[in-house]
């Protein structure tokens, strides 16, 4: 499906994939259209939905600047996917009932971390050197936010929100691990560290922007090369992240289930993040705000919620969406509205058949809070074809 509509009330229109767009979202994708580091337009995918400045399903180019809230906090937010040569016929439900509960156990999730004995400090310990030298750089990151010392103790943990971990069946019956984290407590810090300099520095400047979140380091900014310094290492780790976690799951696979091999499909993509690359005659630093990569052959993950299927999709290289594609569902209704409207019960019945937590504590995260994801797939098929479709069979929420 190509553009659905452009929205041209700022210096360069804005081309959004979708006909349902809330007023707030489309009022932020106007903000972003204003700024004046902003190139040719704004892409704003099927999943699009109102965000912190930055609207989530937004691609944004930039010349010689970058936004720091655009990138957000969890820098490096994103998707792993691994296929095993388990079939559906090897999987029963008691079976399933041990891995989630081994999973559960294994990695830790919302605030926990690894205890000390079994924090992964070998696989952290090449990220070491360049923190020490960006905290070196920044002695106020580390004093201000002191639990950015645990980054050891986070790697290979998932986090909270809508992070998850799942065991999925493909079209096929094969079984898959997917799961979706990013940079944790240290991302964290750095984003939120970053967007406060970005905003001091437009604050120096005198600059007015249509939304303080929208503050941005130019090329000549005194922290802009630090700021690319700190996110490409956060964007690392995000990645380093999930595949620690990836190993921990399969591991529990193996306590449970018969004998299996991991296959040559694995895909590790990045959603929340900001990079280097050519569009339109021109390099840009190109900022995926709640959008992946879809150059032509890129694999990618378009997860649902957790009652309804997830892609593995191969990218199209449509350039009108600076070659990128959604993310996920989108939210179609904010946590809090979530918890009022709907129960546990409805959450049992959304989930039925999938092992996963059906208590008060994930009603925020209930299918019904997201947007149709066959809808999201609809919408985007200029820019994508569908490689694997995936059903879960155990979900794990941050």
């Amino acid at each position: 499906m190509p553009v659905k509509q452009v929205i041209e009330q700022g210096r360069v229109p804005v081309k959004v994939y979708t006909d349902e767009i809330e007023a707030s979202a489309r009022q932020q994708l106007i903000n972003l259209s204003q700024l004046p580091i902003v190139f040719h337009h704004v892409a704003a995918m099927p999943d699009v939905h109102t965000g912190i400045g930055a609207t989530v399903g937004s691609v944004i180019a930039t010349d010689r600047a970058i936004i720091p809230a655009a990138v957000g906090v969890d820098i490096g937010c994103g998707m792993i996917a691994t296929r095993t040569s388990l079939a559906a016929s090897e999987l029963d439900e008691k079976a399933l009932k041990r891995v989630f509960d081994q999973i559960s156990r294994d990695v830790p999730v919302g605030r926990d971390q690894h205890k000390e004995a079994r924090a992964l400090t070998a696989a952290a310990r090449p990220f070491a050197p360049g923190l020490k030298r960006i905290l070196g750089k920044h002695l106020a990151l580390e004093k201000r936010f002191p639990r950015a010392q645990n980054w050891v103790y986070q790697l290979g943990t998932l986090g909270g929100g809508n992070h998850f971990i799942e065991v999925c069946l493909d079209e096929a019956g094969h079984v898959w691990v997917m799961l979706h984290s990013g940079s944790r407590g240290i991302g964290n810090a750095i984003g939120t560290y970053f967007i406060e300099l970005a905003r001091r520095d437009m604050e120096r400047q005198a600059l007015q922007l249509p939304d303080r979140d929208l503050a941005y380091f130019k090329e000549s900014a005194e922290y802009f090369d630090d700021y690319v310094e700190a996110v490409g290492w956060a964007q690392s780790y995000a990645a380093r992240n999930r595949e620690a976690m990836m190993d921990l799951v399969l591991a529990a696979l193996a306590r449970h289930l018969p004998p299996f091999e991991v296959t040559s499909e694995v895909v590790n993509c990045h959603h929340n993040y900001v990079e280097r690359e050519r569009h339109f005659g021109r390099e840009v630093w190109l900022t995926r705000k709640g959008a992946i990569r879809a150059r032509a052959g890129d694999l990618g993950i378009i997860p649902g919620s957790m009652g309804a299927r997830s892609y593995i999709v191969r990218g199209k290289g449509a350039e009108e969406s600076f070659q990128s594609c959604a993310h996920g569902a989108g939210r179609r209704m904010s946590r809090s509205a979530a918890i009022k409207k709907y129960t546990p019960q409805d959450v049992v019945m959304q989930t039925a058949g999938v092992v996963c937590r059906k208590d008060r504590g994930v009603v925020d995260e209930i299918p019904a809070a997201y947007k149709p994801i066959d809808e999201v797939m609809a919408n985007q098929s200029d820019l994508v074809d569908v490689v694997h479709t995936l059903k879960q069979v155990i979900c794990v929420k941050g």
